[in-house]
């Protein structure tokens, strides 16, 4: 294959992953729904958005808000591949974009030396040698419904990898030197995260649509958990739910989110406590604390509760 389009048959179709046209902020809530993950109408309407424009969604929030979760039963919900890059310090191109085979190019070329064929770069550069990594394989998901790519905690990665991005949210292509450049027929659902480690550039804000998720309040919260740990009464969930959020007031080193909430009320409920007074509640907190300071944070919010 040389440089172009993707090997697909169609005409690439820049833009908009138009959703369905009976889908909406509610719909989409709904959709969600089913999954587990129970959207605010804000991140509904942003989510919506995002899919409509054709433009990549930006989440930001605190760990453990439910970021990658979002992402994750966004995929479910439509029954499409959820795609994931996680990003780290020295993200290269190779593990993100696409990277050659390196052991089919060296089988290659000793299959021709034993036939004393001669190879050249033209013959090692092409196609059937490409691994693709996570965005060019976004890139090339078929459809019909667009692949979910998360990029997560973007914040992470350095400069270099942002400047990389560019060309990806701009126009959904991937540029290979030896090949040309790769076009998506079905864009992408780009979401990315970030714990605010570090400030994003201007640029790639500027191509994304920006959504920030905060905790949720002890009563959805509670309906979230609910979805999750259907074996735990309703006092439970109610009680740890608002003992969380006010513990997220205390100086801790890593607050507790909802995925520590849902380990915690599965822990409680597979101990069979009813209620927070229940001793064994103590010997419950490592499901909720991340260190030896904040264990003994909880512990005696708990006692004094």
């Amino acid at each position: 294959m040389t440089g172009g389009d993707l090997p697909t048959g169609r005409e690439p179709a820049l833009g908009a992953a138009t959703p369905p046209a009976e889908v909406s902020p509610e719909h989409l809530a709904d959709l969600l729904a089913r999954t587990g993950y129970l959207l605010d109408q804000g991140t509904a309407t942003a989510l919506y958005l995002a899919m409509t424009l054709g433009k990549p969604l930006l989440l930001e929030g605190e760990p453990g808000v439910g970021k990658t979760s979002l992402a994750k039963g966004l995929a479910q919900s439509l029954s499409t591949p959820l795609i994931r890059l996680q990003c780290y310090e020295g993200l290269t191109v190779a593990e993100s974009l696409y990277e050659w085979n390196y052991q089919r190019q060296l089988l290659a070329i000793r299959v021709a030396e034993a036939r004393h064929e001669a190879l050249d770069d033209a013959d090692l550069y092409t196609a059937e040698f490409l691994q693709d990594r996570p965005v060019l394989q976004a890139l090339r998901h078929p459809g019909p419904q667009p692949a979910v790519l998360l990029i997560d905690e973007i914040d992470r990665a350095d400069d270099e990898f942002e400047a990389l991005l560019l060309e990806v949210l701009g126009e959904h292509t991937v540029t290979v030197p030896e090949l040309g450049t790769f076009t998506a027929t079905v864009p992408p659902i780009v979401v990315l995260t970030s714990n605010r480690s570090r400030e994003l550039h201007d640029a790639l804000r500027r191509r994304c649509l920006y959504h920030w998720i905060d905790f949720p309040d002890p009563g959805r919260a509670a309906q979230i958990v609910r979805s999750r740990v259907p074996g735990a009464s309703d006092p439970l969930i109610m009680s740890t739910t608002e003992f969380v959020g006010r513990a997220r007031g205390l100086e801790l080193d890593k607050p507790p989110g909802l995925a520590e909430t849902i380990d915690w009320v599965s822990a409680l409920a597979a101990l069979g406590v009813a209620e927070l007074s229940d001793g064994r509640v103590l010997d419950s907190v490592s499901a909720l604390a991340k260190t030896p300071d904040d264990r003994t944070e909880l512990v005696q919010a708990l006692q004094s509760a």
